[in-house]
């Protein structure tokens, strides 16, 4: 005996009942004995619903609704059936319709719908669809009749969610089905009473219809087909990662039903689970997916987490007060009270103090909550025992479910860390003594980060997606994603690392699909399918997707880009950037950063600040880390001045080389910019605030290299022309310094809390002096490195150099990754 169950879905047009035939007839080869239960054609019931809520309004709309119900239907008929054959369906159709318009009639006439004749009502929609089937699968040569419920199913009279009487439901299923042979085509979700009275079995009837057929007739096995493959580990509407379980036990099915799974309603786990009647959950649409079998046998599994549920909105209740410690009797009275008007609780958690008693239900319950509880304890709360009660709405419940987490250490850790290195606060904690379900409360805003967080913590371990936000699209930003590309399946393959860009920002146009964008062809993407730049839109768009792992990367030069720093750090939303204007502006505003990031447990880092692709930062701070003191910090930090000083030599004007440097790319567009000495000053100034030095950039002491006449030229061009009236004195001094044996470099020096940039001769003792290139130096002189300084050197600009630092920088934040 097999028992199948067709939702709404699976039945919802032509086309889906020609599926369902064909199952039937898969599953009749082998000479099983069928039973399909079905549901009414997917929308119909909804229908059914609002056109008795408008006939009992007095409003004539309702024959338009009752119209679309019998188009459907019709042209279903008209669609599945023989010429000869539809005459006597759409007969036996319109039998049904014309009852069905009658009893609308009645309701428009009396103005009146009672919880009775809705019931009845709704009923059509099952016997509608489950007559058409059974007249097509006869047509399709298959034994099959049509089988009314109502017949069988014995309920009270609680319309609406009728119970049912399993003792004579179980007789009747069996006298009724002794006496017919062939594949039976049963009307889910309805019943009837002992009077004849119709009624409805409530949400996931059709289900439950199945499953009391099922344990009735002992079957081997009950089917639900629906349109998802199977029980997933999570939401797949909201975890992209989701996936299908081949196997779980009735115990964990029934807690992933509780909370908030959609394939399988908890009433109908109830009589096969008693019955230990296997249950298969199937895609009608994906035949020969095995689906999910659920069973009473625990396997080990490849993990001891099966699957990660919620409630996606509850209010949460804290009850609490001095005068509970200690005092018996306060739980029985708080759930009582709720009891006695019937309250439903989905989660409680109690303090060891007794201080507290915290509870999640319904919101459309919160209110009545409050004021019972109020009432029940007003004495208490008068005399300041017990305080004020109040519903905090807006929350969630995400609970992690499976049998293997009995005894498996480190399960509450891991789900913890993952909420907590995503900034995922948790309001309250809740796990039964069975061990096989840890539920906790969170703000509704993070319940999709929280699924995703927990779902690859305990199911994609070994692969960690940064999901990452950019802006600027420039030389920096192109080669950046240029290098995210080439190297996207080494560090998959490699570091289990996926960086899916979510979202790209420049001057123009702005782009942000959590799915991904293709770092190949982002550039079409983002002319042909997005919107205008607007950076407080770029911003809210970051924190409304509110995706796990997040990371803005900053490839501008922008001071609006890094104003949105703060409110994305406090969004728990690491942010990378090689933009100096964070790290050299205002001092509170830059600690106030640094805080937000510590204090939300991310990231934000800027190494290519100072030496493009070299671990400046990073050194340093490794050697403060480790207890070094530093004493002096010199530096040659700009890898246009290097390139410039490094090719001056007597004959060679200083005009003419800066001119190539620009040629080169080594430059800022305008020149200005990197011989003004701010670049480097606000390098230095960095390099200070890391070590601790609270100073601001005019604090920095900044020699000029070109007088003010240089700077004032009306354009770029101007400006090099300007040059060459320096060339004499640039000439004098590479002059004087070689014949003394000494050659000169654009050095930043720290030392005492003084920061100093200018033109210095350095001889062959200094380790600058050997400095060729654009590369850039630091030295740094510790209690450690006091003879010989610690020396950091390689190339310090380009595009190439400074997109592999932030790269790297990327990278490393991957490895932080739960």
């Amino acid at each position: 005996m097999l028992v199948q169950k067709f939702g709404g879905s699976s039945v919802g047009s032509a086309e889906a009942i020609a599926v369902v035939i064909d199952i039937l007839r898969r599953s009749s080869v082998d000479s099983v004995r069928l039973v399909a239960v079905a549901s009414a054609m997917q929308g119909i019931t909804n229908a059914l619903l609002e056109a008795g809520g408008q006939a009992s309004l007095g409003d004539e709309s309702y024959h338009t609704i009752l119209e679309n119900i019998e188009r459907r239907h019709y042209e279903a008929a008209r669609s599945l059936l023989n010429v000869r054959n539809q005459s006597a369906v759409l007969a036996g159709l319109k039998r049904h319709l014309n009852e069905l318009d009658d009893l609308l009639h009645g309701v428009y006439l009396l103005r009146e719908l009672s919880p009775r004749t809705r019931d009845l009502i709704l009923s059509f929609g099952e016997r509608l669809s489950c007559f058409l089937i059974a007249a097509y699968a006869g047509q399709e040569k298959l034994e099959a009749h049509y089988a009314d419920a109502r017949d069988f199913i014995r309920t009270d009279d609680r319309f609406g969610n009728a119970r049912v009487d399993m003792e004579e439901t179980r007789r009747l299923v069996r006298d009724w089905f002794d006496s017919k042979k062939g594949i039976a085509v049963v009307t889910g979700f309805i019943g009837s009473t002992r009077k004849g009275e119709t009624t409805t079995l409530g949400r996931g009837g059709s289900d439950y219809t199945a499953a009391i057929l099922a344990a009735s007739l002992d079957a081997d096995e009950l089917q639900i087909w629906t349109d998802v493959d199977g029980v997933m580990t999570s939401d797949p509407r909201r975890v992209r990662n989701a996936f299908s379980l081949p196997e779980m036990t009735y115990e964990e099915a029934m807690e992933m039903s509780h909370f908030g799974a959609k394939v399988i309603y908890p009433p109908t786990l109830q009589p096969v689970l008693r019955a230990r009647i296997p249950l298969r959950i199937l895609n009608t649409f994906n035949r020969d997916f095995p689906g999910t079998l659920v069973h009473h046998l625990v396997s080990g599994g490849d993990y001891p987490v099966k699957g990660i549920s919620s409630i996606s909105d509850v209010s949460l209740i804290n009850f609490q007060g001095s005068g509970m410690v200690g005092v018996a009797g306060v739980s029985s009275r708080l759930f009582g009270v709720l009891a006695r008007n019937q309250i439903s609780v989905i989660l409680i958690t109690q303090a060891s103090s007794e201080h507290s008693i915290c509870f999640a239900l319904e919101p459309k319950d919160a209110n009545l909550a409050c004021e019972v509880t109020g009432a029940e304890f007003e004495a208490e709360i008068r005399s300041g025992k017990i305080d004020e009660v109040k519903a905090e709405a807006g929350m969630s419940v995400v609970a992690i479910i499976g049998d293997n987490m009995q005894k498996t250490p480190g399960i509450a850790g891991r789900m913890f860390m993952a909420l907590g290195k995503n900034g995922i606060n948790v309001v309250a904690i809740a796990q039964g003594s069975s061990e096989r379900n840890l539920s906790v409360v969170i703000g509704h805003q993070d319940l999709a980060k929280a699924l995703n967080v927990i779902h690859d913590a305990f199911f994609l371990s070994d692969v960690k997606t940064l999901n990452v936000f950019m802006a600027g699209t420039g030389l920096i930003g192109r080669t950046l994603l240029r290098q995210i590309s080439d190297n996207a399946q080494r560090l998959l393959g490699q570091q289990s690392l996926r960086i899916n860009l979510a979202g790209l920002c420049n001057r123009r146009f702005m782009y942000t699909d959590p799915d991904g964008i293709d770092t190949q062809n982002w550039k079409n993407i983002l002319e042909q399918r997005s919107a205008a730049a607007n950076l407080s839109e770029f911003d809210a768009a970051i924190k409304t997707l509110n995706l796990a792992n997040s990371v803005f990367v900053d490839c501008t030069a922008s001071s609006e880009v890094v104003a949105l720093y703060e409110d994305l750090l406090d969004n728990n939303v690491s942010v990378i950037t090689p933009n100096k204007i964070a790290g050299s502006g205002n001092l509170v505003r830059f600690r106030r950063l640094k805080e937000s990031a510590q204090r939300r447990s991310v990231r934000f880092t800027y190494e290519t600040n100072v030496g493009a692709g070299l671990p400046v930062i990073t050194t340093l701070t490794d050697l403060k880390d480790s207890g070094d003191q530093i004493r002096r910090i010199e530096g040659v930090l700009s890898g246009t001045l290097s390139y410039i000083f490094n090719h001056l030599r007597p004959g060679s004007p200083f005009s003419r080389i800066v001119r190539e440097a620009r040629e080169k790319g080594y430059t800022e567009p305008d020149p200005r910019d990197d011989l003004n000495g701010l670049d480097v000053a606000r390098k230095i100034l960095i390099l200070s605030r890391e070590i601790g030095y609270d100073l601001e950039l005019e604090d920095v002491e900044v020699e000029p290299l070109l007088p003010e006449s240089c700077f004032a030229a009306p354009d770029v061009e101007g400006f090099l022309n300007e040059l060459r009236t320096r060339d004499d004195h640039f000439e004098g001094l590479v002059s004087e310094a070689e014949r003394v044996g000494q050659r000169l470099r654009y050095m930043a020096t720290l030392e005492a809390g003084r920061a100093v940039v200018g033109l210095r001769a350095v001889g062959p003792e200094n380790p600058f002096f050997g400095l060729y290139g654009s590369d850039n130096m630091i030295s740094f002189f510790t209690d450690r490195y006091c003879d010989t300084p610690l020396v950091v050197q390689g190339p310090g600009a380009g595009a190439e150099v400074t997109a592999a630092g932030v790269f790297a920088e990327i990278i490393s934040l991957g490895s932080y990754l739960t």
